[in-house]
């Protein structure tokens, strides 16, 4: 688990950026998802500081459209429909949103970027230990994606993500080793030119 934790920061690193003036542009940027709430009710900061990240990308043209990939498995909860609604919210044209329902897992939202939205060079908006794995997930598979950092949390939600975070890195391992391959692939979505 060490080796692969530090290998996945080192790669992941490399193509990510914390600078709107330094990242390059790209047609698309992709939101991974999360809830908006915690279970205490309250808003999650991640969920708010990678919507933030997105608004500003699209605000400084350096992305023109905005995927948002996220779970809706269950009829109560729909991570891309709640993205959707704030990235409106904050004035993003509802033209320049695309959902994806089917990211339940990071390898998901990554490989649909590609093999559904046509996509084989994005923006992957989320935390710095989050854009790491999923950089690497990207490179390993073929894709030129590259991540912008949302800003990160600390408090105690955070220990408990960081822990989730190893294992999730551990299991990355295996998803390589066996080419696995996202729960849906389905027809693919034109993006139209921005």
């Amino acid at each position: 688990p060490i080796w692969i934790n530090i290998s996945v920061s080192i790669f992941g690193n490399k193509y990510s950026y914390d600078s709107i003036d330094k990242i390059p542009h790209n047609r698309c940027g992709l939101v991974l998802g999360t809830s908006k709430y915690l279970s205490n009710g309250h808003e999650n900061l991640y969920y708010l500081n990678r919507i933030k990240a997105a608004v500003d990308l699209f605000n400084n043209k350096k992305i023109d459209y905005i995927i948002v990939s996220g779970d809706n498995r269950y009829k109560n909860y729909n991570e891309p429909v709640k993205m959707y609604n704030s990235l409106v919210a904050a004035g993003i044209p509802k033209n320049k949103i695309i959902l994806d329902y089917a990211g339940f897992r990071t390898l998901d939202s990554v490989i649909r970027g590609k093999e559904v939205f046509g996509q084989n060079e994005f923006t992957i908006i989320s935390q710095p230990f989050h854009n790491q794995r999923a950089i690497y997930i990207a490179r390993k598979r073929g894709i030129n994606a590259i991540a912008f950092d949302a800003e990160d949390v600390s408090d105690t939600q955070s220990i408990e993500v960081r822990i989730r975070e190893i294992g999730a890195r551990v299991l990355l391992e295996f998803d390589l080793l066996s080419a696995r391959q996202p729960h849906f692939l389905g027809e693919k979505v034109n993006i139209p030119a921005a």
